[in-house]
């Protein structure tokens, strides 16, 4: 599980992080979805890696992060 959270009112696009494997990772929970209330900012459910190290992991992908809010991912397995 990857956890990602925005303490701030500003939401961030475009937003990179690193992560340990290649594919596909499920947004399993946004805060920020019309489910919990929020504005519905987020990743359409997936983000993909690209080939880029970054902070010290292998991949990364660049997500959404909306304002005020918690992503958590997970890794999907075929």
């Amino acid at each position: 599980m990857i956890c990602i959270f925005n303490f701030t009112p500003v939401p961030r696009q475009n937003y990179r992080i690193g992560l340990p494997e290649s594919g596909s990772y499920i947004e399993l929970i946004n805060s920020d979805s019309q489910l919990f209330g929020g504005g519905n900012m987020g990743n359409g459910g997936m983000i993909h890696t690209e080939n880029q190290p970054w902070m010290n992991q292998a991949y990364s992908a660049e997500l959404t992060l909306p304002p005020l809010a918690a992503i958590v991912l997970k890794l999907k397995i075929d």
